[in-house]
């Protein structure tokens, strides 16, 4: 089995140094990360100046564009062979709810998911990659069971590991996605140079952590995987925006 790994956190994160070595146990390992740190960047992809890759002294690939280039670079072009899973992470901090939206980590993943490849994204819940030995562990875990039971069609999972020791996870549970307000306002501040420049306002407060969702899994110390999904069709709703699409004039 040939496995892509990459993360968004860059290609000298412990995280990913971590998964490589995981998925070592299971097959043929490509990494192929983003020289920088990309976190935040989603489904970016370059399209305003060409790619550039290097070699890292660990042996990794890193390309100076965002985890999807990565993703992309690899299944198109850098690999001689399609790989059969990707695994992107270990984020350096949880990804649940909205957050999905804007982490490159699970855009790294999504990438993987469009090209027809079953793709997990994994992170860590701590920005100080405390219990990475937890992540690990779960991670092993996770895949193993793919292994073992091959998913029938490409799955895009995102899983999520509580920041404890082993011992202290109470388990794997299958969770939708909580959901939190939108984002606070920018804050405005003032450059050295006496510019005005703003940093992006705080994440919005959690409103749905009731039971299933991933939020709630975390809070008891539970690895929540939620399927995701890149339609973007919602039928049930389609009546409705119809009736009011044949008002306008």
């Amino acid at each position: 089995m040939d496995i892509l790994v990459t993360n968004d956190d860059g290609y000298s994160s412990p995280g990913l140094a971590n998964l490589a070595v995981s998925m070592q146990a299971f097959g043929d390992v490509h990494v192929i990360a983003p020289k920088d740190d990309q976190s935040g960047s989603g489904c970016a992809i370059t399209l305003d100046r060409p790619l550039r890759v290097g070699k890292a002294e660990s042996g990794f690939t890193f390309v100076n564009g965002t985890p999807v280039d990565c993703v992309n670079l690899g299944v198109t072009t850098l690999l001689k062979k399609k790989p059969s899973l990707i695994v992107s992470g270990i984020n350096n901090g949880r990804n649940i709810g909205e957050d999905v939206h804007y982490s490159g980590t699970v855009g790294a993943a999504i990438e993987g998911f469009l090209h027809g490849i079953t793709s997990f994204a994994f992170s860590l819940d701590s920005f100080s990659f405390d219990n990475l030995k937890t992540a690990k562990f779960f991670v092993e875990k996770i895949v193993q069971a793919f292994i073992n039971e091959p998913l029938a069609n490409p799955t895009l999972l995102n899983i999520n590991i509580p920041n404890v020791k082993s011992p202290e996870v109470k388990g794997i549970v299958l969770c939708r996605p909580g959901s939190r307000a939108a984002s606070k306002p920018a804050v405005e501040a003032v450059s050295p140079k006496g510019e005005k420049v703003y940093w992006v306002g705080a994440s919005g407060d959690f409103f749905d952590v009731g039971e299933g969702t991933d939020y709630k899994a975390l809070a008891e110390n539970m690895v929540s995987i939620t399927e995701l999904s890149t339609g973007m069709y919602k039928s049930k709703s389609a009546e409705k925006i119809e009736s009011w699409v044949r008002k306008i004039k």
